[in-house]
């Protein structure tokens, strides 16, 4: 009974104590965590050898856990999403409150639906598949950066050396697959493109590989991006030897995963490096610290993982098991308690391995928190999350393999791009790019260049260029085809040939005929079939505008083009009045009552003093009228006698001569010049009217009219030869035809050139040219458009020009654009004021002098005269007037005796 009663004490102090250390938060004695890992893998085994050294360090410091001890539970799996499940369930039932890893971006998938549903925050420090987001998996947690981020600065290398296309390598799993699209996007961000992918599947052979990359050899570009896993990448570079990939034509870029591998198995780096000469790639930048080298060495010194050397992500495995503790530490000081409790999702589950007895962590959410918060440097830097759950602040070397060694040519960051020497954190800190230098150390390529490879070859051999060429029915001396399609002439595929000459490569080719000689191909299909890949270029008349440019990359522009209109012409030659037409009607009458003026003014200069300008009243009359208009042609009889007279006819000639020049000139030009015998004179009068307008058969014309202009289709005539351009003219719109035609320039020259009674009105309404039409990036087009500039400067363009459309004169044919405009008085009424001011001046100086006279003359006579009042003034006014009279006939009778 005794001892009845003391178990029953002993049981009641117990649940006391108990219940005492749970009321006061004392800490659990162990903590269970978890590892999920790839024993025999690169990352894995260094991974793991770095998770047991940083449980051991955690437990020998008491100051983290406070007394707690941390308990490892650790399993294998073996590279497979199925068995790391099933290990991931092994764990689970330990109840552990965390779990670290996977390496694989696969397992990490599967795994994070499973400790989602268990609320176990899942640490990976490998896994950088950009799909793993926290917005599937809320209880992921990523160690490490996104592939996201890295392939922003792999698209900024890229960017850097000036490639526009790649090809990308990579292993057809969740981590290959996803990472090619984040580099897809970043690649499109900057205007660059992947134009081909070999993926290759998990454990492929090196046959597989030799097989997939041959494929490649036939495809322009020469960059190649590989993205593949530490364990199986270095066969894609076994089988490029092979295949003799690695010479100075090609571009080999890889990922981190290359230098992850050449760190990891540093005894065998020797044999590696000797078949990755040239290789460019990254490897995440750890900076040096007290904790870095202090791990390093204890890590050596160990030596726990055979043929293993620590690689980047060792560091993150380490720091992950920190960043659990902290967050443990600082969880159990806010909960003091570590609980379980049934899923009721899987509560109903029955069979041999029991799920159901698997437990839901009730504090998995403040765990998280707690991690998500961490603020803490480890051995690989600073540890912090963002929103998105990743760590923040990576950045990368750039490294360089030739010879015997791997050396850092220079760095990269999010912020100052790439550098020399790896940036100070205050200058990251700041605007970002203002400090960063920009460059990169030398680099040495495959083949052992150092300048940098062009990265693409146009064409070879097997692969020649693909040159589509458009059919034509009219107008070949632009293309010509030959009915077998075997040749190719023209003034358009001289140019291109031309150009191809001028590059410093060879670009073998090889000529496409599209369209049947019977109906001109519409040319915006041509162009579709450059976007499309069916072919990659398209020469021949093509004109470059806005939509075409969406889709494929012109060149330089070889020739001016533009939207014209084209109308009927009619000659004014045989008009009996076309010799009033240079005037309008105001200036004939201001030319009319100059001639007046003049005539009038000169004779009263000149009547006193001059005997040609006296006579009868009648003689005078007609003196004063044939004397200003004998002037226009210099056969005036009389002379001027008086300074007066002689200054207002020197201003007079003056304004002759300009005035009869110009007439002159206008008139030959409404003699020559055809006229217009259309309604419409420019757009304005094109849209406005109502009329039928013809355009060329697959011109890009009718979606100019038909769209930009809104003309109704109904309206729209389609021809296809300048015959058809003929006839439709003359019958005009009444009859059938057209009243006008819209074509490009270059298509008019000739028309205009061949028939005659045609001519151009207004100006071109449209400015453009015509290009070669190139795939989107193609390096091809930056270089044809340099050697078109070449062939401009020289001369040969223009030579190539008179070849095909100036058979021996090269004159302009055709009528002229518009009637001559007729001259208006405003364009001279400058010198009409002049000569009217000088005639005025000249006639009041006159009267002015002659009044002087007057009244000197009526002082000396005004005691004579018998008068006095008005009569005695007009008497003494005409005395004035006989005297001066007879003083000058005295004069001119003096002359002969004189001479």
């Amino acid at each position: 009974m005794f001892l009845m009663v003391f178990d029953m004490y002993a049981l009641l102090m117990f649940t006391v104590l108990v219940l005492h250390g749970i009321v006061n938060g004392e800490r659990p004695a162990a903590v269970n965590i978890g590892a999920v890992l790839t024993y025999d893998s690169a990352i894995g085994r260094v991974a793991m050898g770095a998770i047991e050294a940083a449980v051991r360090d955690v437990n020998a410091n008491k100051e983290i856990l406070k007394g707690t001890r941390l308990n490892l539970i650790m399993e294998d799996s073996n590279c497979s999403a199925f068995t790391g499940a099933v290990r991931a369930f092994k764990v689970l039932d330990k109840e552990v409150i965390t779990v670290i890893g996977p390496e694989s971006s696969a397992i990490a998938h599967m795994i994070s639906y499973i400790l989602t549903g268990f609320q176990v925050p899942l640490i990976s420090f490998a896994a950088t598949d950009p799909s793993l987001s926290s917005l599937q998996y809320p209880y992921f947690i990523r160690m490490t950066q996104s592939d996201s981020y890295q392939m922003s600065a792999m698209a900024d290398l890229i960017n850097y050396f000036g490639w526009k296309r790649v090809i990308a390598v990579f292993m057809d799993d969740d981590y290959g697959r996803n990472g090619v699209y984040a580099l897809d996007d970043e690649l499109s961000n900057r205007m660059l493109k992947i134009s081909y992918k070999i993926a290759f599947p998990v454990g492929a052979s090196r046959h597989k590989i030799t097989a997939l990359l041959q494929n490649s050899k036939l495809i322009g570009p020469r960059v190649y991006v590989v993205h593949a896993s530490p364990d199986s990448g270095l066969e894609i570079f076994h089988a490029a030897e092979d295949l003799r990939m690695m010479t100075d034509e090609f571009v080999w870029l890889a990922t981190d995963w290359l230098s992850t591998n050449l760190d990891t198995f540093e005894s065998n780096r020797t044999h590696s490096l000797s078949f990755l000469q040239g290789v460019v790639g990254f490897r995440q930048h750890i900076p040096e610290s007290r904790k870095k080298i202090s791990f390093e060495s204890e890590f050596n010194r160990l030596n726990g993982v055979p043929n293993s050397m620590l690689n980047t992500y060792g560091f993150y495995a380490y720091d992950s098991v920190w960043a659990v503790a902290y967050a443990i530490s600082d969880f159990l000081d806010h909960s003091g308690n570590i609980t379980f409790s049934s899923n009721n999702q899987i509560s109903s589950t029955q069979g041999p391995m029991r799920i159901d007895k698997i437990k839901t962590f009730d504090g998995g959410e403040l765990l998280l928190q707690k991690l998500l918060l961490l603020n803490f440097t480890g051995c690989s830097g600073p540890i912090r999350f963002d929103s998105s759950q990743n760590l923040i602040g990576r950045n990368y070397e750039i490294i360089n393999i030739y010879g015997s060694v791997m050396k850092t040519v220079g760095y990269w960051t999010n912020l100052t791009g790439f550098s020399l020497s790896f940036p100070d954190p205050l200058q990251m800190n700041s605007q970002g790019n203002s400090s960063a230098s920009k460059v990169l150390g030398n680099i040495t390529w495959p083949g052992g260049m150092t300048k940098i490879p062009r990265g693409w070859v146009p064409s070879t051999r097997n692969s020649p260029l693909r040159i589509g060429v458009p059919h034509r029915v009219s107008y070949v001396q632009f293309v010509t085809v030959s009915k077998d399609n075997h040749t190719f002439q023209g003034y358009c595929i001289d140019v291109f040939i031309q150009s191809l000459k001028l590059l410093p490569y060879e670009v073998p080719y090889q000529f496409i005929a599209f369209g049947d000689g019977l109906i001109t191909p519409k040319y915006w299909s041509l162009v579709k079939k450059v976007a499309d890949n069916e072919i990659d270029v398209l020469v021949g008349d093509i004109s470059i505008n806005t939509n075409r440019t969406k889709f494929v990359d012109f060149t330089q522009p070889y020739i001016a083009s533009g939207l014209v209109i084209v109308v009927p012409m009619k000659s004014t030659k045989s008009s009996a009045w076309v010799f009033l037409r240079p005037f309008t009607v105001r200036m004939w009458c201001m030319t009319g009552a100059f001639f007046f003026l003049i005539g009038f003014v000169i004779w009263i200069l000149e009547h006193r003093v001059n005997k040609d300008f006296r006579g009868s009243p009648k003689r005078q009359c007609l003196t004063m009228f044939l004397f200003s208009f004998s002037t226009l042609f210099h056969s005036q009889q009389e002379e001027t006698l008086s300074t007066l007279g002689r200054f207002v006819m020197m201003v007079w000639f003056f304004l002759l001569m300009v005035v009869t020049s110009s007439y002159t000139a206008s008139l030959t030009s409404f003699l020559t010049v055809q006229q217009l015998q259309s309604p419409i004179n420019g757009i304005d009068g094109l849209i406005a009217s109502n009329d039928p307008i013809g355009y060329q058969e697959g011109s890009f014309s009718w979606s100019y009219m038909a769209n930009s202009l809104k003309i109704p289709v109904s309206r729209l005539i389609s021809l296809r030869t300048p015959d058809d351009y003929e006839a439709a003219l003359l019958l005009g719109p009444k009859n059938g035809g057209v009243a006008a035609i819209v074509d490009e320039l270059p298509y008019i020259e000739i028309f205009l050139a061949t028939k005659s009674g045609f001519g151009i009105v207004g100006q071109s309404f449209t400015r453009s040219g015509w290009g070669f039409a190139f795939q989107r990036n193609s390096p091809l087009a930056i270089d044809v458009s340099r050697a078109i500039l070449k062939l401009a400067e020289n001369g040969d363009l223009q030579q190539i020009h008179n070849k095909w459309f100036c058979h021996g004169n090269c004159t302009t044919h055709g009528a002229s654009s518009s009637s001559p405009d007729q001259l208006h008085l405003r364009s001279f009424w400058g010198l009409f004021v002049l000569c009217g001011i000088v005639t005025m001046a000249s006639l009041m100086l006159f009267l002015l002098r002659a009044i002087r006279q007057f009244i000197l003359f009526k002082r000396e006579k005004r005691d004579e005269s018998p008068t006095t009042g008005c009569t005695k003034t007009i008497y003494s006014f005409f005395d004035f007037i006989d005297k001066k009279e007879e003083a000058v006939k005295k004069i001119f009778k003096k002359q002969p005796e004189a001479s």
